[in-house]
């Protein structure tokens, strides 16, 4: 097959806030040097992405400090950028099962008192329009399909092939992918992407420890008045949860919407356990029933966040290759916050990227300049102040509070130098170890919660996000062996696929030819959040990109 090939100097996989900033900065860095006669000279940039438009397969709460975009544009507030509210109140709620109880005060961690309230989908937008204003090449409907090397060098990316029906043949619209070799790629695709991992496993960048994950599940509303005309911000912990390390925001935006979720952490025993059912049923308890009374459902979306800190990190930079923003997991669990974490390692890899173009030197000799910037930045001073949090709930929220009360006064340390945790998916324990019910009854009993004016099913919430792929292609999530699904799985774990998926993607439907069940996979629904690639626990599910712009389509969220 003849492949077209695109030489470029810097190709960034991924137009999220890490990818756009890195790219915008970069730009700006070689045309002040240029001007001044010491620039490394023309230097062609060109970011890809898989969504169908800038920003609509990114989603956060969000509340973002904005200390990155104060550096990375100064002017930002008067180029326009997309602010929904600015916080002014704040609170953080107990919840039980039908009362709410407030903290006396708010943590440092969790002050967020004039940050803005913002939609990363529209804030995603505007800085791709910064970005665009500047003549940086962004090609959307473009998914990576596999890095290209040499030895252990990162030449570039195969982009997706188009134009292949459901059993791999070719249709009339074929168009081969394109071979994108570039001097460094910087891969900023987000949580558990499919490059990354491929980098990980060929080259050996796994961090210290492994990466742990939780899942945000969201939903924007409209209500009948606006929640306030102040930039209003709750955080609650309990119920729904239990003892599972998570709980939920509710975020005031402009009009009358506002911005709701719950994130679960993914390190559960239960294979029951069903992170969008824990958000419906958060939903219904008294207060948050009465706040959402007679509004309408505007969006719906779901994605993992990386929250293993500082030790579950990989290394950042291999010859030809830098990582960033969730890719590399900048996260700050305490703070639940990551936007501003990927637009500065997106600016320091871009200067990193400036130095390597100039001394013509792309080889991680140089590129680790890129880990030495982060350690000397602040990154590492916020990061390091809780690189043992997410890891202090494994015994449970309340030996959880008492690991982080000894963190808050040890600089992060708390009991222990270095608190490790297994895999995420490890924790999860079989269905007669638990003495659980049989599956389809506890799957019968919870759709019959669903009231569908407060409380959805997956479809419904799915059909919110917008989600579309193309019908006639092959089905992006391989299942290495389903006869796993339909026996052992089965048996072992109650197909915990149908329950951790947020977007019903996995269903076990009757088998005619052999009896029994088999694994469907409605492909079309997947929003792209990578849980099955993490909770799956045989290791038998890959998520890679379908093909360019197939996914959600995200406004708002």
């Amino acid at each position: 097959m003849q492949r077209e090939t695109l030489p470029v100097d810097v190709l960034i996989v991924g137009a999220g806030p890490a990818g756009l900033a890195c790219a915008y900065h970069l730009n700006q860095m070689i045309k002040r040097a240029n001007a001044q006669g010491n620039g490394p000279g023309e230097v062609e940039i060109m970011v890809i992405e898989k969504a169908r438009e800038l920003g609509a397969h990114n989603l956060s709460g969000a509340v973002m400090d904005p200390r990155s975009l104060d550096e990375l544009i100064p002017d930002w507030k008067a180029k326009g950028c997309p602010v929904e509210r600015t916080v002014e109140d704040e609170g953080i709620y107990y919840l039980t099962e039908s009362g709410k109880f407030r903290a006396p005060w708010t943590p440092p961690p969790m002050r967020n008192h004039g940050f803005p309230i913002v939609s990363i989908n529209r804030l995603v937008k505007w800085l791709g329009e910064q970005c665009e204003a500047e003549e940086i090449l962004i090609a959307t409907e473009t998914p990576g399909q596999c890095l290209t090397f040499d030895g252990m060098r990162v030449t570039g990316v195969q982009t997706g092939d188009k134009g292949i029906n459901k059993t791999g043949d070719k249709k009339n619209s074929f168009e081969p992918g394109s071979l994108i070799e570039a001097r460094v790629t910087v891969l900023t695709e987000g949580t558990r992407g499919s490059l990354t991992k491929e980098a990980c496993n060929h080259l050996h960048l796994h961090g210290e420890m492994p990466q742990t994950y939780v899942l945000g599940v969201k939903e924007v509303w409209e209500l009948p008045k606006s929640l306030s005309t102040r930039g209003k911000v709750y955080h609650t912990l309990g119920y729904p949860l239990g003892d599972l390390f998570g709980g939920s925001w509710i975020y005031s935006m402009r009009d009358n919407l506002i911005s709701i979720g719950l994130v679960s952490d993914l390190g559960y025993t239960n294979p029951y356990t069903d992170p969008h059912y824990n958000f419906q049923k958060f939903k219904q308890h008294p207060w948050i029933k009465e706040l959402l009374r007679g509004g309408k459902l505007m969006g719906y979306g779901a994605k993992t966040i990386p929250e293993g800190g500082w030790f579950s990190m990989p290394r950042l930079f291999a010859d030809g290759l830098l990582l960033a923003g969730d890719s590399a997991a900048f996260l700050n669990s305490q703070r639940l916050k990551g936007i501003h974490l990927a637009m500065k390692s997106g600016m320091l890899a871009a200067e990193t990227i400036f130095h390597s173009l100039k001394k013509d030197d792309t080889s991680a000799a140089t590129l680790k300049l890129y880990k030495e910037a982060v350690e000397a930045s602040w990154i590492k001073t916020e990061l390091w102040e809780v690189r043992n949090f997410h890891q202090a709930f494994e015994g449970g929220l309340i030996p959880g509070m008492f690991h982080v009360g000894a963190q808050f006064f040890s600089g992060g340390r708390g009991f222990k130098a270095k608190m490790l945790s297994p895999e995420t998916h490890t924790h999860m324990r079989k269905v007669r170890e638990l003495g659980l019910k049989h599956r389809d009854e506890v799957l019968e009993s919870r759709a019959k919660e669903f009231d569908r004016e407060t409380t959805f099913d997956k479809l419904s919430d799915v059909y919110k996000s917008k989600t579309l792929h193309e019908e006639d292609q092959p089905v992006h999530l391989h299942v290495a062996d389903t006869e796993v699904c339909r026996t052992k799985c089965r048996e072992e774990y109650g197909n915990p696929c149908q329950f951790f998926c947020p977007a019903s993607v996995y269903e076990m439907v009757a088998d005619e030819e052999r009896g029994g069940v088999k694994l469907q996979i409605n492909a079309s629904n997947c929003v792209h959040c990578k849980t099955c690639d993490i909770m799956d626990p045989y290791k038998i599910i890959t998520w890679v990109p379908p093909e360019g712009g197939g996914g959600p389509e995200y406004t708002d969220l």
